[in-house]
């Protein structure tokens, strides 16, 4: 509990966390309102005659939007908490303090899966209440299904499991900038060409639903990949449970490995 108290105090005592909150929230409000005016009332009024999603289709693709963007921030969340000790050293006092160095990755973990959830409640309210506001228009604002409602915890879950993958990869890449770039890189860049290559390509499609942006968004249940059909292709989707176990075996691997490669050597 001291060591989780520690982990609080560090992060609550910095802005990255707020900062990150802020831009997470207006990056998926202003991307919820673009896609849920442009599927439903802006798409119609541009091109009659062109493919409409089915109204009641809209909602989980809008909604799963918290997840399928806003993924990247508690994944940078944890990375950043990690590789800023590094860079300060910080590392070195909690060593002095805490020598067993699991008992401190184990608190970091607890703490930072706690905020990635925190983050899932943030961007699950920004996707929400745009969207709802504009699907209501259509008067498809799915908020009195079930599934929808089963759909917000499980981003949340979603959004934890990135958090704990953040701390793997701050272990794991313990310099600062070279971890900020290689996150940026393949969830920006990387994983989205390889998901529309597995959408058109037959033999990548069964591998593309097994990477880990994929895999949270089968644990969220809806994704804006697989409604313009850049997810899986012809394959059969994975259930919502196993992108969880699968995003939670990423976690548990890149933590691990970030344990026995840079977390018990020597830090100054």
């Amino acid at each position: 509990m001291n060591a989780i108290r520690a982990e609080f105090v560090k992060l609550l005592t910095t802005k990255m966390w707020w900062i990150l909150a802020i831009v997470l929230f207006v990056y998926v409000a202003f991307t919820a309102t673009i896609l849920s005016f442009a599927f439903s009332t802006g798409m119609a009024a541009a091109d009659p005659t062109a493919p409409q999603i089915p109204a009641d289709a809209l909602p989980p693709i809008v909604y799963s939007i918290a997840h399928s963007i806003g993924y990247v921030f508690p994944l940078l969340l944890g990375t950043l908490a990690v590789t800023g000790e590094f860079r300060h050293q910080t590392l070195t006092p909690t060593f002095l303090a805490t020598p067993r160095r699991g008992r401190v990755l184990a608190a970091k973990l607890v703490v930072m899966a706690l905020f990635g959830a925190l983050y899932g409640v943030i961007a699950v309210i920004a996707a929400v209440g745009p969207g709802a506001a504009i699907l209501s228009i259509e008067g498809v604002t799915g908020l009195d299904d079930s599934d929808i409602w089963l759909m917000f915890p499980r981003v949340v879950l979603a959004m934890a499991l990135w958090a704990i993958i953040g701390v793997g990869v701050g272990a794991l890449i313990p310099n600062q900038v070279a971890a900020i770039v290689v996150v940026l890189a393949f969830t920006q860049f990387v994983e989205p060409i390889l998901r529309t290559v597995a959408g058109v390509v037959d033999w990548a499609a069964q591998i593309g639903q097994y990477l880990p942006g994929a895999a949270g968004d089968t644990l969220a249940g809806a994704s804006i990949f697989t409604a313009m059909g850049m997810a899986t292709g012809d394959t059969v989707p994975l259930e919502w449970w196993h992108g969880g176990l699968l995003l939670l075996a990423y976690a548990l691997v890149a933590t691990i490995v970030g344990y026995l490669v840079s977390w018990r050597r020597d830090v100054t």
